[in-house]
């Protein structure tokens, strides 16, 4: 997964696959909050899900998952195999979520590649998810924020970080990229990655840190983000 990403230096949560009964299927347990929101949010759970969506629902918590700890190679399989189930559908607008899904971690760990994979299905998305890409694209202006999940919607508001671990970096993410994003937010951000054990992303945001440290001419605490982001990097570089 190619990108800009900051040197070592939300999914759209709110909207469904469809209405369709999924939730209380044996995977949500596994499901990272972001993938939950996108595939079971709104459905009963009075029959079992279709294969293609439970299968979906596995991979990409299991891609979401392997993203942020740093494994591109299964993160890589796994993003493949939700796509492949997705499109099985037919529905354009629901490949489309998926590709935010993917987005959206990308955002977390401050790779902006201006979602690739979702430009060519914006045209078939819903409002909610415009609205979406257009807030982890830091396109704020034209978007309208009345389409996003509540805990963005604050973001939006006020700067408030949520408290939900990925949506926090999401939003971090987010705010990051438009220049609001405040040095306690940078340190939220870390502390989400860090006690989630998420190597990708708190290396991203270390290197923010160390930035800052360092443009602020605090020489100590840079070296100590330093030898930080060093243990992180050797504690396995997949």
């Amino acid at each position: 997964m190619r990108g800009r990403s900051f040197p070592n230096a939300a999914s759209p949560a709110g909207r469904a696959f469809d209405g369709r009964r999924f939730a209380g299927h044996a995977v949500a347990a596994a499901a990272s909050r972001v993938a939950a929101t996108l595939l079971l949010a709104g459905c009963a759970a009075s029959s079992p899900p279709p294969d293609w969506q439970a299968n979906a629902h596995l991979a990409l918590a299991n891609f979401e998952r392997a993203y942020l700890v740093g494994n591109s190679s299964v993160a890589d399989r796994e993003f493949t195999r939700t796509r492949t189930e997705v499109s099985s559908t037919g529905r354009v607008d629901l490949v489309a979520r998926v590709e935010l899904a993917r987005c959206a971690v990308q955002v977390a760990s401050l790779v902006f590649d201006d979602c690739a994979g979702y430009a060519p299905l914006a045209a078939d998305a819903a409002p909610e998810e415009r609205a979406y890409a257009q807030y982890i694209a830091g396109l704020w202006q034209a978007m309208d924020a009345k389409r996003l999940p509540p805990q963005h919607r604050a973001v939006v508001a006020s700067g408030t970080l949520p408290a939900d671990p990925l949506s926090r970096l999401v939003a971090a993410g987010a705010l990051f990229r438009t220049g609001r994003l405040p040095p306690a937010g940078v340190r939220s951000a870390i502390d989400a990655a860090s006690d989630n054990g998420w190597r990708r992303p708190l290396l991203a945001w270390l290197g923010v840190e160390a930035r800052l440290a360092s443009d602020a001419g605090d020489t100590a605490n840079a070296a100590r983000i330093q030898r930080r982001i060093e243990l992180v990097t050797r504690g396995g570089d997949k």
